[in-house]
């Protein structure tokens, strides 16, 4: 009997309804080729119950107490389908076979109704993936592609009211994250997935896929929403029905309402993934086309680069799609320190001093904290690695540097987006015949930098493009007044440094480090607006005063907030006896007056510019810092006016 009933639903409700919906999609299609002229925005406003968000009343700049419902699916993202979000999901939390798989769906994937179509997906793209995996990805991955196809109507209408609900039968840990993070949103009310222990079985809960009307019912009650946004879908208009005011969406605005990037909600700085491009399906399938010929080329490139001197690697490479532009003169080959030149260059890839030497045609050594054995076997050029020990590293580079050119990336790990991360001043303390090199990739299909991901594959997923490009611009060497050798703390020299690399490039320069991308990254991190320069901290937490008697306070910063790492690595004086103290232990001497081994602390410690670096200060000498106590938020209303009083005070 269980069999004939499921005989029957297979045969009534899958092939019947998907056979009848199949032809009339061929109908619907064959009527658009016969009739090609599209109806004017005036007939499609007949057509609709409710009109279209170009009548929102935007009024002037503040927000209004209102209450806006709406789903991020044909209403906040530009895109028709959801299909490449989980192509995202599939590829970067499963594998390639499941990216595979959800791409061989689409043969079917077309003919069925709008339910089952998303429960299909979302059984192929979750179904055996653990949820820290899941939520790591709507973290990292997906934001950059959510805000790179935010509709600017929408967003102009959600920015004008002042409490937002989203309803969506998309998946929650989907899409919460990044509503949360950078929309702001008040709640997010979506569909529900099936788990077993910590990994999702692919199925919905026993809730089902969400209803939209009859969640806003249940959610509200008796009480209607101020604001609706929806799609010319009819459910849309079913759903948008019960707020008091409603509008629709015109999908064919779609291209002229993109999302500018300095309109965005909030500064898109760290993203992760290996994909750069969004996976529609048809972008998906000339991807799995391409790999076969992408990793042989890929090795074809690597053995040009070991095999072949300078001249023909330039030739070759581009010869095999790779570009290379450089822009610059070429520094003088003789130090009056006789020292080797010291290259300070932005890092973007793993290749920055493989692509730099191969520009300036002669070998170069290159400094880094963390390199695979494979990027170490593959590097035509000689790798040195380093402990993040300061007195041991500098030590390194001293010798490196007597015995030929070095390269360094200060930053210390790699940034995708137009911004430049904090300088480390140890290699301003090493040189004085110092040359900047702004340096700037692109890619058209694969990044070459992962945070979760096999770092010994970033080199090759570069490579794997099909026209990488590396642009190479040498500034020239620092004046010797901006050098320690001037007179120039070796703060000063970094920031000056990272300063005029972010000009070159158009970029932005932020205070952030590498602790913090991986924090952000994982979704627990401090405000990136307090980090970029000339921006005021805005989650303060602990009040400090300054030598001469000027206050600041920091933001939340999450060295302060866990007092685990330690606070700041100190001025060179206070080296020795502060460098391993963490936070916590730090303000417990303070308080006691003695430290742990029962010695009396002064009240007052000197820091260096790296601690002002983390309040959003740039290029401030080393001034007496002491810590007084912890207050909340609404103590600290007296802030200085300007960062360049704090620095003309300091």
């Amino acid at each position: 009997m269980v069999f004939l009933k499921l005989a029957n639903w297979v045969l009534y409700q899958l092939l019947a309804n998907s056979c009848y919906r199949a032809a009339r999609k061929v109908m619907n299609y064959g009527f658009f080729i016969r009739n090609q002229t599209p109806r004017s925005s005036s007939q499609q406003q007949a057509g609709s119950l409710f009109p279209g968000v170009a009548h929102f009343d935007l009024g002037n700049d503040i927000r209004s107490p209102r209450t806006l419902v709406c789903d991020i699916h044909g209403v906040l993202l530009r895109t028709d389908t959801f299909f490449p979000y989980f192509m995202l999901v599939a590829f970067e939390g499963g594998s390639i076979l499941r990216a595979f798989l959800l791409l061989l769906s689409c043969s079917f994937l077309w003919v069925l109704d709008y339910e089952l179509k998303l429960r299909v997906m979302i059984f192929i793209s979750f179904c055996g993936l653990r949820k820290r995996n899941i939520e790591s990805i709507a973290m990292a991955v997906l934001p950059k592609f959510y805000l790179e196809n935010l509709n600017l109507q929408a967003y102009q209408v959600w920015s004008k009211t002042g409490s937002r609900v989203v309803f969506t039968s998309i998946p929650r840990v989907m899409v919460q994250g990044f509503l949360k993070e950078y929309m702001n949103v008040d709640d997010v009310v979506g569909t529900e997935l099936h788990t077993v222990g910590n990994r999702f079985t692919g199925l919905l809960s026993t809730s089902g896929l969400l209803v939209k009307h009859k969640s806003l019912k249940g959610y509200f009650g008796d009480k209607q929403p101020d604001v609706g946004l929806g799609s010319s879908s009819h459910l849309d208009h079913q759903f948008i029905s019960l707020c008091k005011e409603a509008y629709v969406m015109d999908s064919r605005n779609n291209q002229s309402s993109v999302m500018p990037r300095d309109k965005y909600p909030k500064p898109l700085i760290f993203h992760d993934g290996r994909l750069a491009f969004l996976p529609t399906p048809s972008a998906t399938l000339c991807m799995f086309l391409w790999l076969p010929f992408g990793i042989v080329l890929a090795i074809f490139r690597i053995l040009v680069g070991i095999c072949l001197p300078y001249r023909l690697v330039i030739l070759c490479g581009s010869l095999s799609g790779v570009q290379l532009r450089f822009q610059g003169c070429f520094p003088s080959p003789k130090s009056q320190h006789k020292k080797g030149v010291l290259y300070v260059c932005t890092h973007k890839t793993l290749l920055d001093p493989v692509f730099l030497s191969t520009a300036l045609c002669k070998p170069l050594t290159a400094v880094t904290y963390s390199l695979s054995k494979m990027s170490e076997i593959i590097a035509p050029i000689r790798t040195v690695r380093l402990t993040r020990d300061r007195k041991q590293d500098g030590e390194t580079m001293q010798k490196l540097l007597s015995e030929g050119d070095l390269v360094i990336c200060p930053e210390g790990t790699t940034c995708r987006e137009p911004y430049l991360l904090r300088f480390s001043s140890l290699f301003a303390e090493l040189a004085d015949d110092i040359v900047p090199v702004a340096m700037n990739a692109h890619v058209t299909m694969f990044y070459g930098t992962t945070a979760s991901g096999l770092k010994w594959l970033d080199p090759i997923f570069f490579l794997m493009n099909p026209r990488p490009s590396y642009h190479v611009q040498i500034l020239g060497k620092v004046p010797p007044e901006f050098t320690c050798a001037g007179g120039r703390s070796s703060f000063e020299v970094a920031n000056y440094i990272q300063r005029k690399l972010a000009d070159a490039l158009g970029f932005e320069c932020t205070t952030l480090t590498r602790r913090d991308k991986y924090l952000m990254l994982a979704g627990d991190h401090p405000s990136t607006t307090s980090s970029i320069s000339g921006s005021t901290p805005t989650h303060l937490t602990y009040m400090l005063i300054l030598g001469n008697g000027l206050e600041i306070s920091t933001y939340g910063d999450m060295i302060l907030k866990e007092f685990s790492a330690p606070l700041i690595r100190p001025s060179s004086e206070k080296e020795d006896q502060l460098e391993s103290k963490t936070s916590s232990e730090l303000l417990l001497e303070i308080q006691n007056g003695k430290d742990q081994a029962g010695q009396p602390v002064e009240q007052t410690s000197i820091f260096s510019c790296h601690f002002m670096n983390k309040i959003g200060c740039r290029m401030v000498p080393p001034v007496p810092v002491k810590v007084v106590h912890q207050r909340g938020v609404a103590e600290l209303n007296n802030l200085p006016a300007s960062i360049t009083e704090i620095e003309s005070n300091g």
